[in-house]
């Protein structure tokens, strides 16, 4: 198993410079970004009928620098979209089922992942990409299990980006017919924007977290092609519906695979399965 920090040495002060800051600009102004925008970005003003000629308290004429956060954005999303385009030639050229695991902390995605390789692991090569801002513990996990495992530590960052899977792969070299997992940074917000190359992006929201999730973190739905309900062994202790948790997510993408299971007790864990060998085979 290696490890890789991306915020070590000087690199960590070209993107806390270039990327901390414009990155946190961004944020600043995501409600324009999106079109939402019902409040300004910093003064929280929510219309425009007011004149924006006064000077806000420690802030002067904010709505000018929206174009150039607008563009900041694209560079930085069109940067990664090139390289995961390349990333998924490479996996498709060498037939090698990539999977975007992304869900909020917590959420079982690590027992889900051992659960999957100790059932397919004797049937397919299994890899796995572990991101997580600090510590080797799933990567430790994961590699206890004999399969390859590279661990990403994305320091401050709150997801992986498309070079840091290009570099794992070059660690890893998965091998043709192989199946790859990617378990990204615990986040519902952020890896939603950022395209790896995967063939299939899977959400996986617990029974603990609510029902209402899908509709608070509308983008990842959206994003993803396979949502795993996880933890259902605990809903009856729970004020949480599952029914409503399944119907909430359809809301939001009516196209989403789902599953229902319960990774630590491996409940329901057979369609789970089952789809991953017919989507290698095919």
């Amino acid at each position: 198993m290696k490890i890789i920090s991306v915020f070590d040495k000087k690199f960590i002060q070209r993107l806390k410079i270039i990327f901390h800051r414009l990155y946190s600009k961004i944020f600043s102004n995501f409600a324009f970004i999106y079109k939402l925008n019902f409040m300004c970005g910093t003064c929280g003003c929510n219309n425009h009928e007011h004149p924006h000629d006064h000077e806000h308290e420690g802030h002067h004429h904010h709505h000018h620098d929206e174009s150039r956060v607008i563009a900041l954005e694209q560079d930085i999303l069109q940067r990664n979209n090139l390289l995961a385009e390349r990333n998924r030639g490479y996996f498709e050229a060498k037939n090698i089922l990539c999977l975007n695991l992304v869900s909020s902390p917590g959420s079982g995605k690590t027992t889900l992942l051992e659960e999957t390789i100790r059932r397919l692991k004797e049937k397919k090569a299994i890899y796995v990409i572990e991101g997580d801002q600090q510590t080797s513990n799933d990567a430790d996990r994961i590699a206890a299990l004999g399969v390859p495992v590279f661990q990403v530590n994305t320091g401050t960052g709150c997801h992986l980006e498309a070079s840091m899977i290009n570099h794992a792969l070059k660690h890893l070299n998965p091998s043709d017919n192989s199946i790859l997992f990617i378990e990204n940074v615990g986040n519902l917000v952020c890896p939603a924007m950022f395209d790896l190359g995967e063939a299939k992006k899977v959400v996986i929201v617990s029974t603990t977290e609510g029902d209402d999730k899908p509709l608070k973190y509308p983008h990842m739905f959206q994003e993803a092609n396979v949502c795993i309900i996880n933890k259902i062994d605990l809903s009856p202790y729970l004020n949480t519906n599952v029914k409503a948790l399944r119907e909430n997510c359809l809301k939001v993408n009516h196209h989403l695979q789902i599953f229902e299971v319960s990774a630590l007790k491996n409940t329901g864990m057979e369609n789970w399965f089952e789809w991953l060998i017919d989507k290698k085979l095919s």
